[in-house]
């Protein structure tokens, strides 16, 4: 169901070890470093592949992700501003991805601007949980 060009982006992000969330209060800040090593391992990326899109942040607590990505078509810059809230039951749920922007502009997205992920990426994300991380939703969800 993943393209050849995804399954090599996502091969090329670290995988996490540590199975925490935000309410392990032991485990969540090792999870988080986890996390942040594999976001910058992934637009380090992106980078050097010269597909630079995406700058993101997080709250104190790691549990409020905010940002932007943008897209370049004929020489224009689209700039969308990108949000998510790590769910409590992390990583078992995946975090819903918003860009409040493009809501009911597409039918790919639902309320809110929360981008449509159910038919391809919740099964690949139970079956890897909780290896995949905030990058890898990020790779599936959102990469442009």
């Amino acid at each position: 169901m993943v393209d050849a060009a995804t399954k090599k982006t996502l091969a090329a992000i670290p995988l996490l070890k540590t199975k925490a969330g935000p309410r392990d209060k032991e485990e969540w800040p090792c999870r988080l470093k986890e996390e942040v090593t594999s976001l910058i391992k992934y637009i380090q990326n992106n980078k050097e592949a010269d597909n630079d899109w995406l700058r993101i942040q997080s709250n104190k607590e790691g549990t409020r992700w905010f940002g932007k990505c943008w897209y370049m078509q004929d020489y224009k810059k689209y700039e969308f501003e990108l949000e998510f809230d790590i769910p409590v039951t992390y990583p078992s749920t995946a975090p819903e991805i918003a860009i409040p922007e493009l809501d009911g502009k597409t039918a790919k997205m639902y309320r809110g601007g929360k981008i449509c992920l159910t038919d391809h990426f919740k099964p690949l994300w139970s079956r890897n949980a909780p290896k995949f991380g905030v990058a890898h939703a990020l790779a599936l969800g959102v990469s442009l």
